[in-house]
């Protein structure tokens, strides 16, 4: 909601309804208004031609179209005329009744139609060609406009817009206003989203709200807060000290609250080594279920697999694999248990592995999908394979309910058909992925994980890949050997010693391995610029835009992701004449610009190189802005092989990708990382971070800092504690 211009309002009449965003409800429309027609936008679902307006809001001037009306709230009048009402049936507001219909509905009812269709909807049946079933219909798709139009108007003096009042009305229907009245602090809920202290100032408007209500929507706040964090749940004792400075109810009041919350099951309690954990419900459930479906697949592993000694033998020397006995004992492991962990740094021979283990299991006859948690972990799991990846949404195969809700079509209905899955990149994979993917898994379907368990976890959730080898109850090998040919990488070397608390080789001036002493901030980011426009492509005939990633600890101070990205946009692609704009998020988007998706939005339509059309862009993709769409406010995007649509609220998801942080960056490789290590928020001044940032390039890596931020993040191994339950759960099970 805009706050820094004082809003007005205006009367007008619906003349014409220009452009309407079905998703969204984003609709441009004119209006007459004391003789003069003016162009309004906003969010104005189910808005008709010939409805009378209250509209409040701003006036704006848009660079293609001129001056607009934004309109954050809108009050609506029923057509009262005859001849009003007419014009609005006859613009197809209502399903069902088009032109001729809205003639002879209106000729026999006048100026009680309305009225009629809302009260008596079966006196429309009297009308020829109108079956008393389709009289009923009209008078619910009536009801329905008229509900959330009600809806906004009643939450418009909460200082709620329109576009929030739909979200809630998607969450609560008619009795959104009455939900809300009683308990403003439903507003918090994840698929609403306002902030606490917003509903705060909004339950200060409304009487005799229960003190009861903000306890315990505080108590649900802080859990969902701390999902940011990475945890699945809280010490009890930490949640109570948490809400109590979010709100200053006191411990007593707290706690008591938080035993109602138990006790109406609207959370859950567990005891885990002998302290008391809070949990989201839908968080303990997945870990809950996670560990008893892989406990059963222990306990009822797959068939025995027909694959002779001498055929492991021949695949061992094809591949080179017969001297590395953790090798062996992996194809061994996969082979002949139902589960596998695989583990292991740069240059050890996953890939290998891996794909000795993909051709025994195709020579046994069985059926295997690859899968990993981005896009791009897919596509380079495909390139090191020589076989199909998809993404898990994409196996799985997401889609929205009531276009608000992800689920996916594969789950346990509707299991995937398959005999082994192999999922790479799994420390990305976040415990609610995970549940959705085991849910989807035939019985006796082998599984085989793959990762690294020194990169940092992942974005969501959960700590799956450390919490499934910490718990000892499933197979698993932690390949070790650094072979010949990738010792010659001192990417690879370097990222060894790290992970081993080693000072890396930063003398070596001959490989792909080089730090260029800085120790000014602006100057680092000077040179950082450099590197990217001027001396790597012409030393090594990269470019800037594919080849080069520059990857930052922070997104603040000098040489963080906002500073680099202003400084790198400028230079790369500045202003032009010929290249639309979009302000956003204090900065500014602009055709040709390099852009990542910051969110999970599986809503987004896209259509491949090939025409096949689908949705969803996921956290962490890069692409290309092709075009800004003024009028609409849509923007397109390429990501790799297909081609994005975003509308003007879900681009809000998107930003600048010249520079981005060592979390975005995960199951990605680049040809050439350029890092800075220096000036850094002492939160992410430690070691895995640097190892995950070392192990993103493929070809060549410049680490612009000092020798003395390296060796502090090397001997940083503090690693970012996550509250989870699933080790816990999993030994459980195996008691």
């Amino acid at each position: 909601m805009s706050t820094d211009v004082e809003m007005i309002t205006i009367q007008g009449c619906v003349e014409s309804i220009t452009f309407r965003n079905p998703q969204t409800c984003f609709t441009v429309i004119e209006i007459s208004s004391m003789g003069e027609q003016i162009t309004v936008v906003g969010i104005l679902p189910f808005i008709a031609v010939g409805e009378e307006l209250n509209l409040k809001g701003f006036y704006v001037n848009h660079p293609s179209f001129g001056t607009q009306f934004k309109a954050e709230f809108c009050e609506r009048s029923k057509p009262a005329t005859s001849t009003a009402i007419l014009r609005y049936l006859s613009s197809g507001a209502i399903k069902g009744i088009g032109p001729a219909t809205a003639s002879r509905i209106v000729e026999m009812f006048g100026e009680n139609t309305l009225d009629i269709i809302e009260r008596e909807p079966s006196r429309i049946a009297q009308i020829k060609g109108i079956s008393h079933n389709k009289a009923i219909k009209i008078s619910e798709e009536y009801m329905k406009q008229f509900g959330v139009r009600e809806v906004m108007l009643k939450l418009s003096y909460l200082n709620i817009t329109n576009d929030e009042a739909l979200r809630i009305f998607k969450r609560f229907g008619n009795t959104s206003v009455d939900r809300i009245t009683d308990n403003p602090y439903l507003l918090c809920a994840e698929d609403i989203g306002f902030s606490f202290d917003r509903v705060d100032l909004i339950a200060a408007s409304i009487d005799n709200v229960t003190p009861a209500y903000r306890i315990r929507a505080a108590i649900q706040y802080v859990l969902r807060h701390n999902l940011r964090n990475g945890h699945t749940c809280l010490p009890r004792h930490k949640v109570i000290e948490a809400t109590d400075l979010l709100i200053e109810a006191g411990y007593h009041d707290i706690d008591m609250e938080c035993d109602n919350l138990i006790d109406a099951r609207t959370i859950t309690m567990k005891k885990i080594e002998d302290m008391d954990f809070i949990f989201l419900n839908y968080l303990y459930s997945a870990e809950c279920y996670c560990a008893g479906r892989l406990s059963i697949m222990l306990t009822v592993p797959p068939n025995e697999l027909a694959v002779a000694a001498e055929d492991i033998l021949f695949f061992q020397a094809e591949d080179g694999i017969r001297d590395d006995e953790y090798q062996t004992k992996a194809i061994n492991e996969a082979l002949h248990k139902g589960i596998l962990i695989l583990t292991g740094g740069p240059g050890t021979g996953k890939t290998t592995t891996l794909n000795a283990i993909i051709s025994l299991l195709e020579k046994a006859g069985s059926k295997i999908i690859l899968t990993a948690p981005t896009g791009r972990a897919a596509k380079r799991m495909s390139e090191l394979t020589g076989k199909e990846a998809k993404t898990i949404h994409r196996l799985l195969e997401a889609e929205w309910s009531d276009g608000e809700r992800l689920q996916f079509s594969r789950n346990e209905n509707n299991m995937l058909d398959c005999d082994a899955v192999i999922v790479d990149e799994l420390s990305m994979v976040d415990i609610l992925l995970f549940e959705c993917l085991l849910r989807a898994l035939p019985m006796k379907c082998r599984l085989i994980m793959v990762g690294d368990a020194n990169q940092l976890p992942s974005v969501g959730a959960g700590n799956v890949l450390f919490d499934l080898l910490a718990s000892g109850v499933l197979p698993s090998v932690v390949l070790q050997k650094v072979f010949r040919q990738a010792m010659e990488s001192l990417i690879v070397t370097n990222a060894h010693k790290i992970v081993s608390g080693e000072m890396p080789d930063i003398k070596e001036k001959n490989k792909d391995f080089f730090v260029l002493q800085e120790q000014i901030p602006r100057n680092a980011a000077r040179k950082i610029v450099e590197l990217c426009i001027d001396r790597l492509p012409a030393a090594y005939d990269f470019s800037p835009y594919t080849d080069i990633q520059v990857l930052c600890p922070s997104k603040k101070r000098d040489v963080g992701t906002l500073n680099l990205n202003n400084m790198l946009q400028n230079r790369l692609n500045p202003p032009d004449i010929r290249k639309k704009e979009k302000q956003h998020m204090g900065y500014v988007l602009r055709e040709g610009d390099k852009v990542m998706q910051m969110k999970n939005d599986y809503n987004i339509l896209w259509v491949r190189d090939d025409s096949t059309e689908g949705s969803g862009i996921f956290n962490g993709d890069i692409g290309t802005l092709l075009a800004i769409d003024k009028f609409s406010g849509t923007l397109m995007v390429r990501f790799d092989d297909k081609v994005a649509t975003y509308t003007g609220d879900e681009a809000e998801a998107l930003e600048l990708a010249y520079a981005i942080t060592v979390h975005k960056s995960q199951g990605s490789e680049f040809d050439c990382v350029v890092l800075p290590v220096l000036d850094m928020p002492p939160q992410l001044s430690y070691r895995n971070l640097l190892y995950t940032a070392v192990t993103r390039a493929k070809k060549l890596l410049i680490i612009v800092g000092t020798s003395h931020s390296i060796l502090h993040m090397v001997n940083n191994n503090k690693k970012t504690k996550r509250y989870t339950a699933l080790c816990q759960m999993l030994t459980e099970q195996k008691l």
